[in-house]
């Protein structure tokens, strides 16, 4: 029997060493895979952040037609049914009903006319009496000549009466000091609304509106304009600290920040820009010098309401205690997705395929009225963000660790809640593109001019940023409205600075006070004058 057992024992031995030597191989082989897997995920990270710097194509995140029709198959498989391709945004023109090219666009016709008439040599040497005029041949070319800076010359005549008394004081009679934005300043309110334009709307920075200035040989150092901007922040801030407020009482926000650098002795530091995103009425820039809860505070101190942003955890805070209610962003969650197709093409075309399809949905209710909207959305689109979850734990149990796959299933996992709650409200969107799409006036101005001085001066930056942001939401033109807005500042009512937001601007040009205002201007009346005596001047 001790024979038998020890035979036994030995088969055992050598069924576990087999095992365990399959084991190593399977070891061995899992290892191999690993490896593999992380080689190409680190490639797939540096093809990423060379596609961020822009050096390997477009940064936009859309598939080619293949992959489009490829995802619509996916669709139709993940959800069990045809999926109906997603209306155009406009209508193809059929071949046959394409107009053909009528050559380049007349100019403009409110550009000055220059007429020049070319005489031909022989009819000039042997005199126009001889020849008859039988036809012409009229081309136009654009042309350009420097801009027209104007000096405001302000006489003040004083006066004494005639029958004034020979003894004792002469009261003298002399028109007011017309008011400057800046008081006893050089520049008219024209000429500070270019220079506001110039450099927060075309991104020009100092050293290049000295030089540009310099060009039409006017002489304004850098220093001048941006002591006139300092000045004019301070003048302009109560109008958007009263669209801020306003934004505030909106049921539903969008905001995002971007880094900027911060001139400092040894090494620039790092400073923030938020933007504040109130549809439809207000865009709101602030600025930290960290990306924290105080730089979120400073923003949206006192909000109650939806607040659309990524899922960082700067903003954590404000949603403990329910009164800010976080919505998720679909098109931050896509590009988790957009991440994997280098490494996981199948698995990121499902998601973009049902994702795509929430996007497409909101495409055809864009005009719809909110409670349409939502109704769409319960019909529709619920049924899929269910499906698109219920793949992401089909998935998420065989997805390796650390991968682009499994960052974006987790990301889905813990922010499913804020990603479902645009089924609730009509009004809700399902993207923080808004947020984004303004925050690009700062990353464009900061390739121009790289880094800011101070804090101090970000804030100036801010509150013009705000405004120019704004008047293009309500296709205001940005210099007129600045221009205007200059000359009404300094003796406009306190308690009415909402009404000079480009929210109301058009309201409020239309207001007989307003008119009155700004035809008192002297400035202004003069410039206007003068256009109307020489239209050639720009």
């Amino acid at each position: 029997m001790a024979a038998d057992a020890i035979e036994t024992l030995g088969d055992h031995l050598t069924e576990i060493k087999l095992e365990l030597a399959r084991m190593r191989e399977l070891l061995v082989h899992a290892e191999a895979e690993r490896d593999e897997y992380k080689k190409l995920f680190l490639l797939l990270r540096e093809e990423n952040e060379k596609l961020k710097l822009g050096l390997l194509g477009q940064k936009a995140e859309r598939l080619d037609a293949n992959d489009r029709q490829l995802s619509l198959s996916i669709l139709e498989m993940l959800l069990g049914k045809k999926a109906e391709p997603a209306a155009p945004a406009t209508e193809p023109v059929r071949a046959h009903e394409r107009k053909k090219p009528t050559g380049r666009k007349p100019l403009p016709e409110h550009l000055e006319r220059v007429e020049l008439e070319l005489i031909p040599l022989d009819v000039q040497q042997e005199g126009l009496e001889n020849f008859d005029r039988i036809g012409e041949e009229v081309s136009e070319a654009l042309e350009r000549r420097p801009a027209s800076t104007v000096v405001v010359v302000t006489r003040q005549p004083k006066f004494a009466r005639k029958d004034r008394p020979r003894h004792g004081p002469t009261r003298v009679l002399i028109a007011e000091v017309p008011e400057l934005p800046i008081a006893r300043g050089l520049a008219g309110p024209g000429l500070l609304a270019d220079t506001i334009v110039r450099r927060w709307q075309d991104h020009q920075p100092l050293d290049r509106l000295e030089r540009i200035f310099a060009r039409d040989g006017i002489e304004l150092a850098r220093s001048t304009i941006c002591g006139w901007h300092k000045e004019l922040a301070e003048l302009a801030r109560p109008i958007v600290e009263a669209m801020r407020r306003d934004a505030l009482a909106q049921p539903y926000l969008c905001t995002d920040a971007t880094g900027v650098l911060v001139q400092a002795p040894e090494k620039c530091r790092t400073g923030h820009f938020w933007v504040l995103v109130a549809p439809e009425r207000h865009v709101i820039f602030s600025y930290s010098p960290r990306h924290d809860g105080a730089g979120v505070d400073l923003l949206l101190a006192g909000y109650e309401g939806y607040l659309v942003a990524d899922a960082h955890s700067v903003y954590d805070h404000l949603y403990a205690n329910g009164k800010v209610i976080e919505v998720g962003c679909w098109a931050h969650l896509r590009r988790y997705f957009f991440k994997t197709l280098g490494s996981e093409p199948e698995r990121a075309r499902e998601a973009l395929a049902l994702i795509g399809e929430l996007f497409a949905i909101e495409r055809e209710t864009e005009r719809a009225s909110p409670s349409e909207r939502l109704a769409v959305r319960q019909a529709k689109s619920r049924l899929i963000v269910e499906r698109f979850f219920e793949w992401r734990s089909e998935l998420a149990e065989t997805a390796l660790d650390e991968t682009p796959l499994a960052k974006a299933l987790g990301y889905a996992k813990n922010h499913r809640v804020a990603f479902e709650r645009f089924l609730q409200d009509g009004r809700l969107p399902i993207h923080n593109n808004w947020s984004e799409l303004q925050l690009r006036r700062q990353v464009i101005g900061r390739k121009n001019w790289l880094f800011i001085g101070s804090d101090e001066a970000a804030e100036v930056n801010t509150v013009f940023v705000s405004l120019l942001a704004s008047c293009a939401m309500h296709g205001i033109e940005p210099w007129r409205y600045l221009r205007d807005l200059l000359c009404l500042l300094p003796r406009w009512p306190y308690n009415r600075v909402l009404e000079l937001a480009p929210v109301n601007w058009q309201q409020t040009l239309e207001n007989p006070d307003t008119q009155q205002r700004l035809e008192a201007n002297p400035f202004r009346t003069a410039i206007l004058a003068l256009e109307r005596a020489h239209p050639d001047i720009e």
